[in-house]
């Protein structure tokens, strides 16, 4: 099982089964989205993400008509993004996982965007 929670605590979550793969992407959306170099994501099904607390504390931003970015309103930590056209499926951040095994990225989005300095993905 894994466990979640946002920089504030707000937001708390589990998800019931293991984490079966990750992503690094390096997309301008998910940089800015994120504040960050890369996302470190993992597509999850939706039936198996349990929020344990602070559903109140939950805001949604639609950065394109069919994708919506999901995150604490209190400490902007996002927590997951889902697509409309893909219902069944959640992609976790995984910078927020506070308790269980996540495995190494095996895929990498976007690597042309990549910062040089920055050896994680294969070319």
């Amino acid at each position: 099982m894994i466990r979640g929670q946002c920089l504030c605590g707000a937001v708390q979550y589990q998800v019931h089964r293991e984490i079966e793969m990750s992503i690094l992407c390096f997309c301008q959306d998910c940089r800015q989205a994120q504040g960050s170099v890369f996302a470190w994501n993992s597509p999850i099904p939706k039936q198996n993400f349990q929020l344990l607390q602070g559903a109140d504390f939950l805001k949604e931003y639609f950065h394109t008509h069919q994708k919506a970015r999901v995150f604490c309103m209190n400490c902007a930590s996002p927590i997951y993004s889902y697509r409309l056209d893909l219902p069944d499926i959640l992609r976790l951040r995984l910078g927020i996982v506070i308790e269980g095994d996540i495995p190494a990225p095996i895929e990498f989005a976007y690597t042309e965007n990549q910062p040089h300095f920055l050896c994680v993905a294969a070319e």
